[in-house]
């Protein structure tokens, strides 16, 4: 009898034994998690730019957030992203990281693409190509060659809901707040669906009144935009092409004529102007087939609400501003007057 109580007595004492061995790892374990999840690598605080390539496989992620000094325990942080099974899930891109990021913060990033955003401001006025290179120049695209090759198809314009052989014209001029990397897919829409928000139907229902489809109205636009940088001429110059539209007059555009020249080299000749092009408005009478540049919303209402003015012609005063004249005499005195002879800048 004693013998049995002596034995129960030893298994109580080892199953207490185990008891506590098992309470102290499981101890170990939490103390462990709630080190790893509450205190970061650093309380300095310092800044890291960590770039993810796409395709980097999980494993080279932690590698990289390990040799910039982000994680306490790179082996923690694979278990617990494997236990959220979100280890397919990280984003590629540049991030702004902290050595005083919990490894919690750091993987939510990661999972949500909370890339650093560049301010980059479109210039009114701009063409897709001036576009692409300041994109390149700025490093949020690699290759502008690829950007240009989306941006004049054709297929891919059509899929956006517009006419032509490409979306000059709609790549809206503001300022966006884009990643590094981005794609050129991405960019091109962020930038038309601007654009779609801008011209709403109250444009469209002007542009109807004025017997003007809407892509006619953003060519208008586009060389508006060109031809003056001053928001007061805005309107008479739209006032002076839609005048010569109506009589059949060609515009007369330098803006259009130096857009057709694929290797204009900026000074317009006498022979450029003579050269036979789409985008030549001394040879041809109407608007030419496509917008020039990418015109801002002043420059899309100037067309749309031109001025109650009959001017026909004109002419740079070599300062920044133009001289506007109805008849033909008075366009010649002024081009004489203010262009020493015959300069160009005359319209």
């Amino acid at each position: 009898m004693r013998g049995r109580r002596e034995k129960r007595r030893r298994r109580k004492v080892r199953q207490t034994r185990i008891s506590l061995l098992v309470a102290g790892a499981i101890a170990l374990l939490l103390l462990y998690a709630l080190l790893f999840l509450t205190l970061p690598p650093s309380l300095r605080g310092e800044t890291k730019q960590v770039v993810i390539q796409k395709g980097t496989p999980f494993k080279g992620v932690v590698r990289i957030l390990d040799e910039d000094g982000l994680l306490r325990s790179p082996r923690g942080f694979y278990l617990m992203a494997r236990l959220m099974r979100v280890t397919e899930r990280i984003q590629a891109g540049e991030y702004e990281l902290s050595t005083a990021m919990l490894p919690a913060v750091i993987l939510h990033k990661l999972v949500t693409g909370d890339v650093v955003k560049y301010r980059i401001t479109i210039p009114e006025g701009y063409t897709v190509r001036q576009i692409a290179s300041y994109l390149q120049d700025e490093g949020i695209i690699e290759d502008q060659e690829q950007f240009l090759s989306l941006a004049f198809s054709a297929e891919f314009a059509a899929a956006l809901g517009i006419e032509g052989k490409g979306v000059e014209g709609y790549l809206f001029p503001d300022t966006y707040l884009l990643p590094k990397g981005v794609s050129a897919d991405e960019i091109i829409k962020t930038m038309v669906g601007k654009f779609r928000r801008v011209y709403g139907p109250d444009f469209a229902r002007r542009a109807a009144e004025l017997g003007m489809k809407d892509r006619e109205v953003v060519i208008l636009a586009s060389i508006i935009e060109k031809e003056t940088g001053l928001a007061e001429e805005r309107p008479l110059i739209s006032a002076v092409f839609h005048n010569r539209l109506k009589r059949g007059i060609p515009l007369c555009s330098d803006p259009t004529v130096i857009y057709g020249i694929a290797d204009f080299d900026g000074n317009l000749r006498k022979r450029d102007l003579e050269r036979k092009t789409p985008y030549n408005t001394y040879l041809k009478k109407g608007l030419p087939p496509g917008p020039i540049a990418n015109p801002g919303r002043p420059s899309i209402l100037a067309a749309l609400y031109p001025a109650p003015v009959q001017y026909l012609y004109f002419v740079s005063r070599n300062d920044g501003s133009h001289y506007f004249s109805t008849t033909l005499k008075e366009h010649n005195e002024a081009v004489w007057q203010y262009q020493q002879g015959g300069r160009r800048a005359a319209h």
